[in-house]
């Protein structure tokens, strides 16, 4: 079974509900439709009725019937909603009228569904820009406790086995934060731990922090921010098998981490690499991703309270499918 049927599987057995808030766009109700049929999980549509129904009768969705559909611009919780994002932006000075008008933005109105727990986690993206799915969830659902930055690692499934755990590794941050200090190195290095476990199903995962210094091979302030952050991510949980700092091939290569960094838990055998900043690991998944012909499964967002991902706007019905299996199992593991 390769690794996405393996997150699909678990997904099945969580029962989570994931609310969908283009449940206008085409490829999101096909998606819609597929996760629902072979029970991944339980759909929240948000949009105009008249208009899903209409277009899953022209595709031939007769299951959409199941998903729980919520019309933003005409829904009778309107009200409520708004006066729950009075409360919640209430130190920003937001305004009953101005709520008004976003609690009938679907991304907003997705997000407070989240924080009323009437949905487990929210996929979007196939129409809008990250920016525009991720700001209404750092307003409303915000991030976890102790957590103050929201990355985005990507799971890469290599056809070499001999990477990674079984050919399966975890890059991050790749996706989100572009200003990494040490704090937010550790913080990225403990929560991608967690994915690897929880979503990428890697049992044992071990933390390579990487540099272009392995072992004070170098002197630099960059070299000694990723040596801090290692220490933080340790102190922040003291059972993550981590390491660094290490150049790549000492993180991968075996018998370049026993020379580099002999006795090292980590050296020669990570399964997930946390890059010192999101060029070089944005960077540097897509090398891997052509060169070793990877693929890369995600972003998954790290970090926020509950799970929130973003599509790409090229993104496939099939893309839709997998990021609600995994939003499902990031639920779970909450």
């Amino acid at each position: 079974m390769n690794i996405i049927d393996q997150i699909k599987e678990n997904a099945k057995k969580y029962g989570k509900r994931i609310v969908l808030a283009e449940g206008e766009e085409d490829r999101t109700l096909k998606a819609a439709s597929k996760i629902m049929a072979e029970g991944i999980a339980k759909i929240v549509l948000l949009g105009n009725p008249e208009v899903i129904n209409k277009k899953a009768a022209e595709f031939g969705l007769t299951n959409i019937g199941e998903a729980t559909i919520i019309d933003p611009k005409n829904n009778p919780k309107q009200e409520f909603y708004a006066q729950m994002l009075c409360e919640i932006r209430k130190s920003k000075g937001m305004q009953m009228e101005e709520a008004m008008k976003l609690v009938q933005d679907p991304l907003y109105l997705a997000t407070l569904l989240i924080k009323n727990k009437e949905v487990d986690g929210e996929v979007a993206g196939a129409q809008n820009s990250t920016g525009n799915v991720l700001r209404p969830a750092f307003q409303i659902v915000k991030t976890l406790p102790g957590i103050s930055v929201v990355s985005g690692a990507f799971i890469m499934v290599f056809k070499d086995t001999k990477w990674g755990d079984n050919g399966v590794m975890v890059f991050a941050d790749c996706a989100a934060d572009p200003n990494t200090d040490e704090n937010k190195l550790a913080q990225i290095a403990v929560v991608t731990a967690k994915t690897a476990k929880n979503i990428a199903c890697i049992a044992e995962p071990r933390v390579a922090m990487l540099s272009f210094s392995t072992k004070g091979s170098a002197k630099h302030e960059l070299v000694d921010r990723v040596v801090n952050a290692t220490k933080l991510a340790k102190e922040m949980d003291p059972t993550l098998v981590i390491d660094g700092e290490l150049q790549a091939d000492a993180a991968i290569i075996p018998s370049v981490g026993a020379s580099k960094a002999p006795g090292s838990p980590v050296a020669g055998k990570a399964n997930v690499l946390v890059f010192p900043s999101l060029e070089t690991g944005n960077i540097a998944y897509k090398l891997v991703q052509r060169f070793a012909g990877a693929e890369a499964i995600g972003p998954v967002m790290q970090g926020m309270a509950a799970p929130i991902n973003d599509l790409s706007r090229g993104c496939s019905v099939e893309d839709i499918v997998s990021t609600v299996a995994v939003t499902a199992c990031q639920a779970a593991s909450m």
